[in-house]
């Protein structure tokens, strides 16, 4: 992991091993719900639902301020805790965690690299007691805005040729042949992507084995769209989850400067009116 710009954001299979039980490490595994987490998870994490506890329920949105710092303090997570992310779908539901973590100011919060498919195909201790944390009084910062696009602002900029538009959706859903992945309800009334935009899959980042792709085949990867290190790049998906995982690829991993979540994504985009589409590969 040395080679990645920010080496620092993920952390081995076995360094969680040898510090789960470490005081001042909080695990925590994100998936859609928490159906996997009962079934069994890493000993002493604990579980969140990124329907329930990571988005606002009731106005499309992130979580509210006041929310993370109840999550959080209810977790057992102060300031200063080493907040340790991983989840199904190789990552892509920690992704968005940690996208919002670093959103509100958490300064050290990193992803298990493999998420929760890798720890299982190594055959490591599961556990099904829910941990009980300590109350604790978390703080967090006012959101830093600068990590996340709005739809107003993509409008003013997804033409220029200083940005890079990323879309992270399956080649089913760029093209328009498909609105959304098969059983997900979430969608939109037209299929399409945003004009000028790069078809870079958010899965193409990772192993097989569900780790993270070495750092010189992501540079390769995103290079080859023409997505490089000197343009301001919007990462954009469905909802925002899977744009996520990419924004963390290419801001951490690559260290690109300038990247940021448009978490709106194709199902506002989609039901614009008027908005401009493009369809096909």
């Amino acid at each position: 992991m040395t080679n990645f710009a920010n080496p620092e954001v993920l952390v081995s299979t076995d360094w969680v091993n040898e510090h789960k039980n470490d005081p001042n490490v909080i695990i925590a595994e994100v998936d859609v719900d928490t159906k996997a987490y009962e079934e069994g998870h890493v000993p002493g994490a604990i579980g969140w639902n990124w329907q329930t506890q990571l988005c606002d329920t009731v106005q499309r949105d992130i979580i509210k301020k006041s929310s993370l710092e109840k999550l959080l303090s209810n977790s057992g997570i102060s300031n200063d805790t080493t907040l340790i992310l991983y989840g199904d779908n190789n990552n892509w539901f920690a992704a968005w965690a940690f996208w919002q973590m670093k959103i509100y100011g958490h300064k050290d919060v990193r992803i298990m690299d493999g998420g929760r498919k890798k720890w299982l195909a190594e055959g490591r201790e599961m556990s099904q007691d829910t941990p009980a944390k300590k109350q604790t009084n978390y703080q967090a910062k006012e959101p830093d805005l600068s990590l996340r696009a709005f739809l107003p602002q993509v409008q003013q900029v997804y033409l220029s040729s200083n940005t890079a538009l990323v879309d992270v959706r399956s080649a089913d859903e760029f093209s328009g042949k498909i609105l959304s992945p098969p059983g997900l309800p979430e969608t939109c009334q037209r299929g399409g992507h945003i004009p000028g935009a790069k078809n870079i899959g958010w899965g193409m980042a990772c192993n097989d084995d569900g780790t993270f792709k070495s750092y010189d085949e992501l540079k390769s990867l995103y290079e080859g769209k023409g997505v490089t290190a000197d343009k301001d790049v919007i990462a954009y998906c469905r909802i925002g989850e899977r744009s996520s995982h990419s924004w963390f690829v290419m801001k951490y991993l690559l260290g690109y400067p300038n990247v940021r979540n448009y978490d709106g994504s194709w199902t506002e985009w989609g039901n614009l009116v008027g908005a401009p589409v493009e369809v096909g590969a």
